[in-house]
């Protein structure tokens, strides 16, 4: 590997291991069942957590680097069991740089029912576009979870999938998007069955929906200013 590779694998080894952190924070996972990888931009590999360990334990060290087949690069550390998954969406999906598999409660439930959330939330229209859709039963270990991933969120707008009992995947143009779909994710999922608990949710017209992620994703939030001329 070049000097620049082995410094951009470097530095996202670092920033996986911190993203971990996150889905502590948020209450997404429990024990070691979730997991954070990254795509190494303009290389056929990516970083990803070793299987089993805790989430104290990991370092930029600990973090393996994987070719998009799943094979290990660099780590001495056996990855974790959804490589193949994660390896997958990257190879199908060149646009992707992060994956995050969760098993967070909430929408681990609504996965567990076989059911997607409707969109009846302007967050979740800002953040999902829609619907959070539900992906096919698929047993851990191939690419088979990956293939059921790729192929439900063609034509969607979702970065989020329910696996069907099992949990919770998303993609992102770098891991930390990919974190925050799992955080919102999480958070639109206690929402709705709150919400359905109480009795029937209203729906949002698909126009508005459409506005509402149109507006988040391309107003909302620090636009960049362009210097003028004094």
């Amino acid at each position: 590997m070049t000097a620049e590779v082995t410094r951009q694998i470097d530095e996202l080894r670092e920033t996986v291991a911190r993203l971990h952190a996150e889905l502590v924070r948020y209450r997404l996972v429990a024990w070691t069942a979730g997991n954070v990888s990254a795509r190494v931009p303009g290389r056929d590999l990516m970083v990803i957590k070793p299987s089993g360990v805790g989430y104290d334990e990991l370092s930029a060290d600990t973090i393996v680097v994987c070719d998009l087949n799943g094979v290990v690069v660099e780590g001495n550390l056996a990855p974790s069991s959804d490589t193949a998954a994660h390896a997958y969406v990257y190879r199908a999906m060149p646009e992707v740089g992060g994956v995050v598999h969760t098993h967070s409660t909430y929408a681990t439930a609504w996965a567990a029912r076989g059911e997607a959330i409707a969109c009846h939330l302007t967050a979740q229209a800002d953040e999902f576009g829609g619907e959070i859709p539900v992906g096919p039963f698929a047993l851990i270990g191939g690419d088979d979870i990956g293939k059921g991933i790729v192929t439900t969120l063609a034509g969607h707008r979702s970065p989020a999938v329910l696996m069907r009992n099992h949990g919770v995947f998303t993609i992102g143009h770098d891991a930390r998007a990919a974190v925050k779909a799992a955080v919102m994710c999480e958070d639109v999922a206690r929402t709705a069955h709150l919400a359905r608990t109480l009795g029937a949710p209203l729906s949002i017209a698909q126009a508005d929906v459409d506005a509402l992620y149109h507006r988040y994703q391309n107003v909302y939030g620090q636009q960049q200013v362009l210097p003028t001329d004094c």
